[in-house]
């Protein structure tokens, strides 16, 4: 199973582009980009890199119930798509830890050094009927780039943690490796969805540890495109416009302990106000950092 990687200089978003081509790449397509002009990342957001200096790329996927190719993928149920981000998500935090680089995960597709975003997944999935057609993993992974947007957060780079600069066609070779071994070794065989979950859980981000979290659940339908963070009002550096003091934001804002995933991959979250443990899909918990 091997990757096949195109260089494009400048495009408006590796994704959208995937989607521009669909019919004409096969299973295991790369689109990577120098630059991207309208990059998203979750929630619709803009996704901010510097051009040049770090990984932006989609991953097509194409599963053989649809396609009927020779190269295609095992299929792959609509109910279990989330085993696709499980493995872009470990295939990257494997990845980083060549660098020795040890990196969580934060529900859903976000990769955490520490406090500090990484790296961020946007993985699309068209669905035919109880199976997934295709899916369209964008990566935007932070390698060479060491100053940032002040308005981020908490970003960081592998250059960053590691003090040096890389060749980034070389980075995207090695963790093309490393993804496609991943597809091999668990979307192909019996019982690979449950050691992908396993191995899932054993790298989640804040997993049995106290935090606060905001519930979303009550909020008008489409208020909220996705997980939030969150910076505390007192942050030194709250005086930017995408640093928000929870109090002012709907929601409800609770103690709780991230427990695990429901089968679906939803987040199991036990409330500490309440000693009941909650399911929150996507677009219904934000994280206070």
């Amino acid at each position: 199973m091997k990757a096949d990687i195109m260089w494009i200089g400048s495009t408006d978003s590796t994704n959208e582009e995937a989607k521009r081509r669909i019919s004409d790449i096969d299973n295991l397509s790369v689109l990577s980009a120098l630059e991207q002009t309208a990059g998203r990342g979750q929630r619709g957001n803009q996704w901010h890199s510097a051009p040049g200096e770090n990984l932006l790329f989609s991953i097509v996927l194409k599963y053989r119930k649809d396609e009927m190719l020779s190269d295609a993928l095992s299929p792959v149920r609509a109910c279990d798509q989330f085993v696709i981000s499980e493995a872009a998500a470990l295939a990257i935090t494997d990845f980083l830890s060549g660098y020795g680089i040890s990196a969580k995960i934060k529900w859903p597709n976000d990769i955490y050094v520490g406090d500090k975003k990484i790296c961020g997944i946007l993985v699309e999935h068209s669905i035919r009927g109880e199976w997934l057609s295709h899916s369209i993993i964008g990566i935007g992974l932070n390698i060479n780039q060491r100053n940032f947007n002040v308005n981020l957060i908490n970003p960081t780079s592998i250059s960053l943690q590691t003090g040096m600069s890389y060749d980034i066609k070389e980075s995207l070779d090695d963790f093309m490796e490393i993804f496609t071994t991943y597809l091999e070794r668990y979307l192909n065989i019996t019982g690979g969805y449950l050691k992908l979950r396993k191995m899932y859980l054993s790298q989640l981000w804040r997993k049995n540890c106290e935090a606060s979290f905001i519930d979303y659940t009550t909020l008008p339908s489409g208020h909220l495109d996705g997980p939030m963070n969150i910076r505390p009002h007192n942050d030194p550096d709250s005086g930017s416009p995408s640093h928000v003091n929870p109090q002012d934001q709907p929601g409800n804002v609770f103690p709780g302990i991230i427990r695990g995933l429901s089968s679906t991959g939803n987040l199991l979250v036990e409330d500490l106000s309440t000693d009941l443990t909650r399911e929150f899909g996507f677009k219904e918990i934000g994280y206070i950092l």
